[in-house]
């Protein structure tokens, strides 16, 4: 059982979630609190395995609170925020600060039933969570020391990316260590709608090379890393001699949208060996089978290694179907990928 303190200065917001998780028999429900003061108290009392967490609270805001908390008492927590442009800025700091997850808080555009699948899945990955695993890849600070190229062997190449719970440090971590000229990069996040919006544009602020959030008709260029938009799923198509992204709606996979597979498999077919696959932390199996589509037809796949990983579902169900060329710790993929590109590593997949 998941003992659940959920904190929200909304008496409605805790009414609702409360009931929803309720739903659920390996969900409980051990109390609300109005405000981090309260929370801390009821902490120490209740002993939570995971508290969702608003943004915007009275006496003490969600930041400030959770910044404590990992400093002090580390434990899963799930963000609820509402869609604001603010809100979504503040969701991806959480994320940096060690929260596990940031969902969509219930409201016009949600309705409850929706809101309560997306939380119970982030709950039930926080749980699993290996809380702090993400402070231990340091945050990086955009330095004014010029970005450096690389010499390819080819410039027809695509790097394509999925992660999920613990993903959006690892991927800043992965992003940026890419020199000027890697070749087009496409993202699969699990966030939010709106909210990748954000985390593109803390990416940009960090990384040599350019971020933004993919449009459909977009162009792989090299130097550039596409992020899939929240609530809609990306997939690569060539044209003549160049590589495009569609972004386009269709059913959930994996209870995704955007779907890591759903990436994948596209590359897969439009890339074939001129590919390199990576699969970094999250939960659940969203994208092992695409990496395995990926990788028969003779792509470069890599996952993230377990030690490194603040939850090893996706990355360790790709290790068990035999997706995967390499297990790597996060801060040595980077480098193997522009091993591979620039030839130095030139084993067969």
């Amino acid at each position: 059982m998941i003992k659940v303190l959920i904190v929200d200065d909304s008496a409605l917001v805790r009414k609702v979630l409360t009931e929803e998780l309720s739903r659920y028999s390996d969900i409980e429900v051990v109390g609300g609190a109005i405000d981090p003061y309260v929370a801390r108290d009821k902490i120490v009392r209740l002993k939570p395995d995971v508290i969702t967490l608003d943004v915007e609270m009275p006496r003490m805001d969600g930041l400030s609170f959770l910044a404590k908390l990992m400093k002090f008492h580390p434990m899963p927590v799930v963000v609820v925020s509402s869609l604001t442009p603010k809100n979504s800025q503040n969701a991806i700091r959480a994320l940096e600060l060690g929260a596990v997850e940031v969902i969509c808080k219930p409201g016009s555009s949600l309705s409850a039933p929706d809101i309560s699948k997306t939380l119970v899945n982030a709950i039930r990955a926080a749980s699993k969570a290996q809380v702090g695993r993400s402070a231990a890849v340091d945050l990086v600070e955009k330095e004014n020391t010029p970005g450096y190229k690389i010499q390819l062997n080819t410039t027809h190449k695509v790097v394509a990316v999925g992660a999920s719970t613990g993903g959006t440090i690892a991927i800043e971590k992965l992003l940026t260590a890419m020199p000027l000229n890697i070749p087009g990069i496409l993202v699969v996040q699990h966030m939010p709608e709106y909210f990748t919006a954000s985390f593109a544009e803390r990416l940009n602020s960090l990384c040599k090379i350019e971020v933004r959030e993919a449009k459909d008709g977009d162009t792989a260029v090299p130097g550039l890393a596409l992020i899939a938009p929240g609530g809609q799923h990306m997939l690569l198509e060539r044209s003549g001699a160049f590589y495009q992204v569609r972004v386009k709606g269709g059913p959930m996979v994996h209870h995704q949208r955007p779907s890591v597979d759903v990436l994948f498999h596209s590359v897969a077919k439009q890339a074939g060996a001129n590919a390199i696959g990576v699969l970094l932390t999250g939960m659940g199996a969203d994208g092992a089978e695409g990496l395995l589509a990926m990788r028969n037809n003779k792509a470069y796949t890599i996952a993230q290694d377990e030690a490194t990983s603040v939850v090893f579902g996706m990355p360790g169900e790709a290790v068990k179907m035999g997706a995967v060329c390499d297990v790597l710790p996060l801060p040595d993929i980077s480098g193997r990928i522009v091993k591979r590109l620039t030839g130095e590593n030139k084993e067969q997949p």
